[in-house]
């Protein structure tokens, strides 16, 4: 009789401890997927981040293409200007800061 729960025991502690590792097992599998799916957001925000990039790409090697884009391309990177064509600086207006003599009472006081 004693014998008989001695091995029940033993079956139900060797029953725990494999549950226990298939539990260890399962959990890091769980985490290894979460890592997985993260990291695959994320190369699919690379991805649209690079087609996005692509396409602006394109646009400009397709308005480079003409000979307008070009032109436009040639003056903005080096400032250059067709013979004729002159020069017009926009300023922005001057602020003039108003002007006033200090009073005879400020001045007193200035002093001190």
């Amino acid at each position: 009789m004693r014998a008989a729960q001695w091995k029940q025991g033993f079956l139900i502690g060797i029953l725990l401890l494999v549950a226990f590792w298939l539990g260890t097992l399962i959990w890091g599998l769980v985490g290894k997927a979460h890592v997985a799916v993260s990291q695959a957001h994320e190369a699919e925000q690379q991805y649209r981040a690079l087609e996005k990039r692509k396409q602006t790409l394109q646009a400009n090697l397709a308005a480079l293409a003409t000979e307008r884009g070009q032109d436009i391309a040639i003056r903005t990177a080096f400032g250059v200007a067709r013979p004729g064509e002159e020069v017009i600086v926009v300023v922005p207006p001057t602020t003039t800061a108003p002007t006033t003599t200090p009073s005879w009472w400020d001045r007193l006081f200035s002093w001190f």
